[in-house]
């Protein structure tokens, strides 16, 4: 018998790596085998993202040379899933009908339907405001790092976001089902697991989300904790007094702030002020001295003038965050934001970024220079795919800082080891091994 081969792609943000990592599983448990080259494959599936224009031009500029492979072989299926699958629908059949298959986020399950040729529509992209479950099989990327999904969808309905369109309202899955999962992680021998959720700090199932990493401190064979993304708005006290005092939750917080002007932060519909994230980001290094603080900045939002802009610029030098994901403006459809008026030109916007990016890689440089000459816990990693150099190791610190040291040893993925950093980069530290 033919062995049915699969090529997946994926597009976007972590939620979207954990997805297709089901993908792959229910795949593979229909006994397919992953090819990395698409003219192999028999069947070829794209895991989109529409959070940004960049990620949808990337997508569509792929799915245009895939035609390619449809014509050498029109017995090859194609499929697109993911939150461009559900945005766009029936229009995306429209638009490349080369495409068999369009699968919303929801429906990840229906690719064991495709894998038997049992598929009874083109489409599947019906919500499911239930569903919390988490049992689908799953081929894991990693074996030292696990993506933990604990909860779906977002309630927030920031101007800009189309998350609340594609990936629904939110649903929180029970504390007993994650506990399980992250049990059996650690007994595979996993070391770290990162939970997941558009906003984390809303969990709310059988109990908080801060009462949720202290169950989850009590996995054997789990060493450290870390969570995406939070919502300044829904950071209290008690989450902060939790990543102070749980042992295995990382010092490392992504607190994504948007913009410095309150005006344009009220514009963006993000339900708090500058004024009051900043309070969080002080209570925060009151708290736990040393945490990394991230954050993700829009440039160019409709109606942002160049004293908003300087707003920006000025709570950047002021918060000094240890790193920052930058992005011009672009409207999503079905938002309110598109439908603003004073859209920004691209020129401005491109002039904006620039400035945004050069604050921040001074931050970035004066915070990891800092720590040249300390010694920091560092859990080795597997190498990065083409990373083929045996004579150096490659882990993270609890603050997330990537390190590279030469090997020492027998030193293997998965340890934990206390490193010397001699020099800092940019975006990584060099070390050597102090102790193992």
């Amino acid at each position: 018998m033919k062995t049915r081969r699969y090529y997946l792609e994926t597009f976007g943000c972590q939620m979207n790596v954990r997805d297709s990592e089901k993908m792959a599983g229910v795949l593979e448990h229909e006994g397919y085998v992953r090819t990395d080259d698409p003219k192999h494959a028999d069947l070829i599936v794209f895991n989109t993202c529409s959070i940004r224009e960049k990620a949808e031009q990337k997508f569509f500029s792929k799915l245009g040379r895939i035609k390619s492979a449809k014509k050498r072989n029109p017995q090859v299926k194609i499929a697109i899933a993911g939150c461009i699958a559900q945005q766009d629908g029936k229009k995306l059949i429209q638009r490349s009908p080369y495409v068999d298959y369009i699968l919303g986020p929801q429906n990840i399950f229906r690719l064991a339907d495709i894998a038997r040729g049992d598929m009874p529509s083109p489409y599947a992209l019906e919500e499911n405001p239930h569903l919390t479950e988490d049992d689908l099989p799953s081929r894991r990327l990693d074996g030292i790092k696990a993506w933990v999904n604990i909860m779906y969808g977002c309630n927030n309905f920031c101007s800009y976001c189309v998350v609340p369109f594609t990936r629904g309202r939110e649903r929180s899955r029970p504390s007993r089902d994650i506990i399980k999962e992250v049990s059996e992680l650690g007994a595979q021998g996993y070391r770290e697991v990162t939970l997941l959720g558009q906003n984390v700090n809303s969990y709310s199932s059988d109990c908080s989300f801060p009462e949720l990493l202290r169950k989850i401190n009590e996995c054997t064979g789990i060493e450290r904790i870390r969570f995406v993304t939070s919502h300044p708005k829904d950071l209290g006290d008690d989450l902060i007094y939790a990543l102070r005092d749980i042992p295995k939750v990382c010092e490392h917080i992504h607190l994504p702030l948007q913009s410095g002007s309150s005006r344009i932060l009220a514009l963006m519909n993000r339900k708090y002020t500058y004024d009051e994230y900043y309070e969080k980001v002080r209570k925060l290094r009151e708290n736990i001295p040393g945490i990394a603080i991230t954050s993700d900045i829009i440039v160019g939002f409709p109606q942002e003038t160049d004293d908003d802009h300087r707003r920006t610029l000025d709570a950047l030098e002021s918060i000094g965050f240890d790193g920052l994901y930058a992005f011009k403006y672009s409207p999503r459809p079905h938002t309110h934001a598109e439908k603003l008026d004073g859209h920004i030109d691209d020129e401005t916007k491109s002039a904006r970024l620039e400035e945004v990016l050069k604050i921040q890689n001074r931050s970035t440089d004066r915070i990891n220079k800092r720590l040249e000459g300390g010694v920091l816990e560092v859990l080795i990693e597997n190498p990065e795919p083409g990373q083929n150099d045996p004579s150096v190791v490659t882990g993270r610190t609890r603050t997330n800082k990537v390190v590279i040291s030469p090997r020492s040893g027998d030193i293997q993925p998965g340890d934990r080891v206390m490193v010397r950093i001699v020099r800092a980069r940019r975006h990584s530290l060099i070390g050597e091994i102090a102790q193992t």
